[in-house]
């Protein structure tokens, strides 16, 4: 799926921001999971769709907008579909919820739902099915029937279902301190928390579970993302909800007026809001950041920072240099936000070698130097080895064969063909649950030469021991990109590090946003460099070329590179997210800094992500494609503070 990019006139002078759409890259998939990201489609020229096909698309809106009548006249003329379980599930679904999506606490769809899991058992509609009657259930508070059905869910992904299986729990009188302990490492969001998660937290309260303190911690965390109605569901409000409220919208202003009166309110109030306006003013890169995280350092509490206030806590001592901090912080990180990213075990490291403990360091640094990401490249460097590509272990052909006859990825196959990559991406996804290592790459081989080469990629991304770094890191349309990229001097191998990142290979990748093909490339931004580069008949619906999406992307890339003193963390970080950020996320640095600390410390969550995953793909690619031996440290270079140069790239 596609993510949305933030985009930005700075003014007609200036810098227009670039508007690209990218795949966050992860082994666990984040790119087709996100709420916040669009599922890839196709023109509807490029589809042949019967009749049935189209009514059955029409139901599947219907289904997703809980317009249950809707839905079921529809589901009527598609009796006898070939996709009979969707057909019968888009019919089910609207009876569930209303058209708020909130669950319906009604009766009327339980023998409907009782029928398609019996008939349907071990798929993954039914696990979708039973995902959707376990929040109705845990509403009704029909603890037994939740309890049976809680047993069989296999993916176990949601947060409100985890809450009501807690609650459950709760009432036959489990600890409540095992309880509470759960429900810290749970709730790291608050966007998933819906009804369940706050009921949850006032229950295990009155029980004596959670003080207030860690209530209104809860609180916060909906405040923190302008959740208001979700904040005040719980049983104690953040008393600093106001100085929060004040620090979203003006931390420079919080800062100040907090300043004067914490000394009015309770030890454990103030560091909480301390911490909120440190992370507010970390995210504007503004070092008054580290000032308040400091405060708040003194007077300890650090069980009462949000998970997200944690994380920035770390990324403004990162950028100050204050490796105590960094060390302590991460010390007294909740143990599951710590463990949710491979960054804090990296930079606990880091900091434990700066504060002079190297065998501590170079244990932890070890315990990621086999993992395949960016931060098991950077502890390889520090540890004085080499990035490298595991030995390949190529595809036994009867796995290939048996993965080319399976009737799940055929439907998988069947739902791309008709736009629907969140269904063929369930599809296929749930089919490689209990794979081995080798039954994974014959699947990803499989996926490889029916030219499905995001799927090739995110299967061959889950093997564990024995990999084919061929298929996590494909170069598709080489004879196309090479040539282009070498015209220009461009490196190729940053090239694909990019395209993997951007579209995962999906030709016909398009955004929300209007952003498409390979490159990802906007229309605005493909004219200016059109005309930059004498193509002047050039003309949007072009973008769909293959060679004409690869030649004004990778001329693009190429342009913010020569723009940003051939960096390439800062023309990756402006590919994504337009030239004009990254160069005053620069002019904001205390000092000159490692690229490795610039790219950590990119206050757009998904320009962060982005920026990390380009360069940790160009090292495999570079690993696989020459004698060359990459280097990460390299290719980040540092970043000084330097002043930013007017450009007319847009």
């Amino acid at each position: 799926m596609l993510q949305r990019k933030t985009t930005k006139l700075i003014n007609k002078h200036l810098l227009m921001s670039l508007v690209v759409v990218a795949f966050a890259s992860t082994s666990l998939e984040l790119a087709y999971a996100q709420k916040n990201q669009t599922a890839t489609k196709k023109k509807s020229s490029d589809i042949s769709l019967t009749s049935d096909d189209k009514i059955f698309l029409e139901l599947r809106e219907a289904s997703k907008n809980n317009e249950a009548s809707k839905a079921k006249d529809l589901g009527q003329k598609l009796s006898n579909y070939d996709i009979a379980d969707y057909v019968a599930y888009f019919q089910i679904k609207p009876r569930l919820f209303d058209k708020g999506g909130a669950p319906r606490a009604e009766t009327m769809a339980d023998d409907a739902v009782d029928q398609f899991l019996k008939k349907y058992d071990g798929t993954a509609l039914a696990d979708r099915l039973r995902n959707d009657w376990l929040l109705v259930l845990g509403k009704r508070k029909d603890w037994p029937t939740f309890d049976r059905e809680y047993a069989q869910f296999v993916l176990d992904d949601d947060t409100q279902v985890k809450c009501y299986a807690l609650q459950s729990r709760l009432t036959k009188g489990e600890s409540v301190n095992v309880l509470a302990a759960e429900v810290k490492n749970i709730l790291l969001d608050s966007r998933y928390f819906g009804d369940a998660c706050p009921d949850l937290v006032n229950s295990i309260y009155k029980a004596n579970g959670f003080s207030k303190h860690e209530v209104a911690t809860f609180s916060r965390m909906a405040v923190e993302n302008n959740f208001e109605t979700l904040a005040n569901r719980f049983d104690v409000p953040d008393p600093m909800a106001d100085i929060v409220r004040s620090a979203r919208k003006s931390p420079e202003v919080a800062f100040r007026d907090f300043d004067k009166k914490a000394w009015r309110t309770s030890k454990e109030n103030t560091a909480a809001a301390w911490g909120s306006v440190g992370q507010y003013l970390a995210k504007k890169l503004d070092p008054n950041g580290l000032k308040a995280f400091k405060m708040q350092h003194e007077l300890g509490h650090h069980h009462l920072l949000t998970p997200e206030t944690q994380e920035w806590k770390v990324r403004a001592a990162l950028r100050e240099g204050d490796w105590r901090i960094v060390k302590e912080t991460i010390d007294h990180m909740t143990p599951s936000v710590r463990k949710r990213d491979p960054a804090w075990t990296y930079w606990h490291a880091r900091a434990q070698k700066e504060l002079g403990d190297e065998s501590l360091a170079k244990e932890s640094l070890q315990a990621l130097s086999d993992q395949y990401h960016f931060y098991g490249q950077l502890a390889r460097e520090d540890l004085g080895m080499k990035i490298h590509v595991p030995k390949r272990v190529a595809a036994d052909e009867s796995l290939v064969k048996q993965a080319s006859s399976n009737k799940a990825f055929a439907r998988a196959v069947r739902f791309y063909d008709m736009g629907l990559r969140f269904e063929g991406n369930r599809e296929w996804n749930w089919e490689l649950r209990n794979l081995s290592d080798k039954q994974l790459i014959a699947v990803a081989e499989h996926a490889k030469r029916i030219g499905l080469y995001d799927r090739a990629v995110n299967t061959a991304d889950r093997t564990k021991l024995e990999h084919d770094f061929s298929l996590r890191y494909p170069t598709p349309f080489k004879e196309s990109l090479a040539p282009i990229a070498g015209s220009i001097g461009l490196d190729t191998n940053w090239a694909y590090g990019l395209i993997r990142q951007e579209s995962r290979f999906i030709m016909n990748a398009r955004s929300h946003v209007g952003a498409s093909g390979l490159m990802q490339v906007m229309p605005a931004t493909a004219k200016y460099v059109a005309k930059k580069i004498g193509m002047n008949s050039f003309k949007p619906s072009q973008l769909d070329d293959m060679k004409v999406n690869l030649t004004l992307g990778s001329n693009y890339l190429n342009m913010v590179l020569q723009d940003l003193d051939g960096s390439w963390a800062l023309a990756s970080a402006a590919y994504n997210a337009g030239p004009g950020r990254p160069k005053m996320w620069r002019e904001k640095l205390p000092r000159v800094v490692e690229g490795a600390i610039f790219a950590e410390t990119i206050p757009f969550n998904e320009t962060r992500g982005y920026v990390k995953n380009v360069l940790a793909n160009a090292s495999y690619y570079t690993a696989m494609s020459s004698n060359k031996t990459p280097s990460l440290k390299q290719n980040l270079g540092t970043v000084s503070p330097k002043a930013s140069v007017l450009s007319e790239l847009p």
